[in-house]
């Protein structure tokens, strides 16, 4: 009899709405490693962090996901996605027409332009990219910096790396004139004390600016809810929070 009863209601709370939640779906998104303050692995703890990733937990509960964060390099984010070895990215990768043809991006979260630095002891007053004519500069891969500053034919030599720091590396070893990469992260690495011969290019004007939102396999039929709730952290104050807890306006 006590069997029945309890089956009884159980089926009484299934009928009647009042069933479990829905099981939060594991999710594993795509960082870069060296985005810092977008992406970046935590010294301290080994994980992922960052301004992103505090934005996808931010928003986990409205799409009904559980992230698991894999660091995978800048390049590779893409290919990985449209292969099935991750489920999302979320790094600091600008919305561009022609990511938009292979990916699909949710509205933006953030945009920024690119900055330039040069050796401490180049004093010279650089207003644009086209002022370093002639110069050997570096660039990240995979960046829409590369095509724009390949096929402009201004420079010496435009090298290409696979990550800022190692860009930051080679200004402060004297090996290339400049670096021009994303001026958040730029400042952030030089910022740290690590490369004590490099500076930002005070006064330098972006010219290759865009914004970035989280991207998903084309048709992905959670982009709405993501909408969603990137407009609720906008209109909330949690975006903004989340902002200044890494130094950004």
């Amino acid at each position: 009899m006590r069997l029945n009863i309890v089956f009884g209601l159980a089926l009484a709370a299934l009928v009647g709405g009042t069933a479990p939640a829905t099981a939060q779906e594991v999710a594993r998104i795509g960082s870069s490693p060296t985005g810092l303050p977008f992406t970046f692995v935590n010294t301290e703890t080994k994980l992922m962090d960052g301004v992103l990733i505090d934005v996808v937990k931010a928003i986990q509960d409205d799409v009904n996901i559980k992230p698991e964060f894999e660091a995978v390099q800048f390049s590779a984010l893409v290919p990985s996605l449209t292969s099935n070895k991750i489920d999302m990215i979320a790094s600091a990768m600008f919305i561009t027409e022609e990511r938009a043809k292979v990916v699909d991006f949710s509205d933006p979260v953030y945009g920024y332009g690119e900055g330039a630095f040069v050796p401490v002891s180049d004093e010279t007053a650089y207003k644009s990219y086209e002022d370093l004519k002639g110069k050997t500069i570096g660039v990240q891969v995979g960046t829409t910096f590369v095509d724009l500053f390949q096929k402009s034919g201004l420079f010496k030599e435009v090298k290409i790396y696979k990550g800022i720091p190692d860009i930051i590396a080679d200004v402060n070893a004297g090996r290339i004139d400049a670096g021009i990469a994303d001026a958040p992260m730029a400042a952030y690495y030089i910022s740290q004390g690590q490369f004590p011969k490099v500076k930002m290019a005070e006064g330098y004007q972006s010219a290759a600016g865009g914004e970035f939102g989280i991207a998903l396999r084309k048709g992905d039929e959670r982009m709405p809810k993501i909408n969603e709730a990137i407009a609720r952290i906008k209109s909330d104050g949690t975006l903004k929070e989340i902002l200044a807890k890494y130094g950004l306006k």
